[in-house]
């Protein structure tokens, strides 16, 4: 239901394209929210794993390996990785397991609802089994790539950075029709000032900074409305408090799980990502694909999707103040943010179309799939 599972999703039709078969294997139903019946509307090989704990996983996974006799498996996310890379030993089938986020960051382990010593030692497995168990890397951004190499030990060799795309088809193009149509649907006029955030409530997020900021950016932009996309977690709470004790609740709308994001981004004016850490956001990449300027937190995985300055502002992490002034710069000047606006266009176009990226992860596929020695 995130970022990791919709990059998979969309590349499905690009390797069935290059003649692979993909066997797409999930730990657990999420019907609800996601995008797991979308997959199965499409009539994609989709096998779900029955209940039950860790080590009855390893053995329906490998009962599936046995049976299928793939020339790869693919793991993304720590129980699937974990789950696959138990599940593949002595089998000699090779396994390639996507780094998507950088968990060990300093920050992470000031998350109030991390236990310190707890992560520590999901940090030991992760590192052992990453480099006993498993047979190449693949990181998502040159940031991951060096988190992993730091926090786990992995070596540089065993990491291919391929970075994630999105499909341009599915997200439509923006247009002063397509922006007018989705304010009315969302209950937007033509003249509010527009900013969207997408991400789950969570601590990572640092959606608190971005609620701060509009509170004080409120007098100066009377028709200022902030959207929060995401599902909830475990800052909703606190998130929802801090809305109404700053007075916002007809300024602040918090939309939930949805899978109308390219919608809700053609109404945006404005994209902002407060995040403290990230490993390449996805929703950041699919604002570039609306055409929309940006205002996002300073982090390394930031840089790597945006250009400063000519399509983005990215501001110090954890401080409202700085957002605001941000926003602001960018608000009050509309022939900048035309100007950004093109660019994010153009970043997305030549770095993030999957039509670009997809070649890429299927020769790292067949690369992996054709290593003669598996560790």
């Amino acid at each position: 239901m995130g970022g990791t599972e919709r990059s998979i999703a969309e590349l499905l039709p690009y390797i069935v394209e290059a003649k692979i078969h993909p066997i797409v294997i999930c730990l657990r139903h999420r019907l609800e929210e996601g995008i797991e019946n979308e997959v199965i509307r499409q009539n994609f090989d989709v096998r779900i794993l029955q209940k039950g704990n860790f080590l009855s996983q390893c053995t329906q996974l490998r009962q599936l390996i046995n049976s299928e006799r793939p020339d790869l498996l693919h793991s993304s996310l720590f129980h699937a990785n974990l789950v696959a890379r138990f599940a593949r030993m002595r089998l000699g089938t090779p396994l390639l397991t996507s780094l998507v986020n950088s968990p060990y960051e300093a920050v992470r382990f000031r998350d109030p609802k991390i236990s310190r010593w707890r992560l520590k030692i999901v940090q030991m497995v992760d590192g052992l089994t990453s480099r006993h168990l498993t047979t190449h890397f693949h990181a998502v951004s040159h940031f991951t790539k060096t988190t992993a190499i730091q926090s786990l030990k992995i070596s540089d060799n065993d990491i291919t950075v391929v970075e994630r795309g999105r499909n341009p088809v599915r997200l439509g193009f923006a247009s002063e029709s397509r922006r007018n149509e989705a304010r009315k649907e969302l209950g937007l006029s033509p003249e509010q000032l527009v900013l969207v955030n997408v991400g789950r409530h969570e601590y990572q997020k640092g959606q608190k900074y971005l609620i701060e900021a509009v509170s004080e950016l409120r007098s100066t932009y009377p028709q200022l409305v902030l959207l929060i996309a995401g599902r909830k977690g475990a800052s909703t709470e606190k998130l929802t408090r801090l809305t109404d004790e700053l007075g916002l609740g007809t300024t602040v709308k918090f939309l939930g799980h949805t899978e109308e994001i390219p919608k809700i981004l053609s109404a945006a004016d404005l994209f902002v990502l407060p995040s403290l850490f990230e490993g390449l956001p996805g929703a950041m990449i699919e604002a570039l694909a609306l055409s929309l300027p940006i205002i996002a937190s300073d982090i390394p995985s930031n840089r790597e999707v945006v250009d400063a300055n000519k399509n983005a502002v990215l501001v110090q992490p954890e401080s409202s103040k700085a957002l605001a002034t941000a926003i602001h710069f960018v608000l009050e000047d509309e022939q900048r943010r035309k100007t950004f606006s093109l660019a994010s266009k153009k970043i997305f176009d030549e770095r993030f179309n999957l039509d670009r990226v997809a070649p890429r992860m299927i020769q790292l596929y067949q690369d992996v799939a054709n290593m003669k020695q598996h560790r």
